[in-house]
């Protein structure tokens, strides 16, 4: 299952209304109050975020992804020296909750993979954007990047996703 598919309807299933919680303002959910997005990422609709840096781009699933996906029990990642596709899986993230694939939001080739991980899932939970990452590629087509949106477009994209 993708992981926007499964982080779109998680989403749905974590609203809270506002009418079981008169303290609450309308339309307020759980995520959108305890994910946050980082400035100077770029960010992909299936909820990967890359950040690059001279010739090499870092990725991992964002703050808002693992919040949906619950706890973070086995990462599975490609190899160094693999390619990956802008839009294709490298690996999965199994959750307490379900197995989701994660997408590259680029093309390139992989470097180097974050090996802490298999000892320590639980990074992606509680860093997502530091110690958390999943790859890093060189990047084939830079211009990919440019696809992609920004901190802004990706809060309103994922404040749109859980108001549906």
């Amino acid at each position: 299952m993708a992981l926007r598919m499964w982080a779109s309807s998680t989403a749905n299933a974590l609203r809270v209304s506002s009418a079981s919680k008169p303290h609450l303002p309308p339309a307020f959910s759980l995520s959108r109050y305890f994910s946050s997005v980082l400035d100077g990422l770029k960010y992909a609709s299936s909820h990967e975020w890359v950040k690059h840096e001279g010739s090499v781009a870092t990725i991992g699933i964002t703050d808002h992804a693992q919040d949906h996906l619950g706890e973070v029990v086995f990462v599975e990642l490609p190899e160094p020296g693999g390619s990956v596709s802008k839009g294709g899986s490298f690996g999965a993230v199994e959750s307490v909750k379900a197995t989701s694939d994660v997408n590259s939001p680029i093309s390139g080739e992989v470097v180097e993979v974050n090996s802490k991980l298999s000892a320590s899932p639980g990074l992606i939970n509680s860093s997502p954007y530091e110690d958390g990452w999943m790859i890093k590629i060189k990047p084939t087509s830079p211009a990919e990047l440019e696809s992609l949106m920004g901190s802004k477009e990706y809060t309103k994209f994922c404040e749109e996703e859980e108001a549906h």
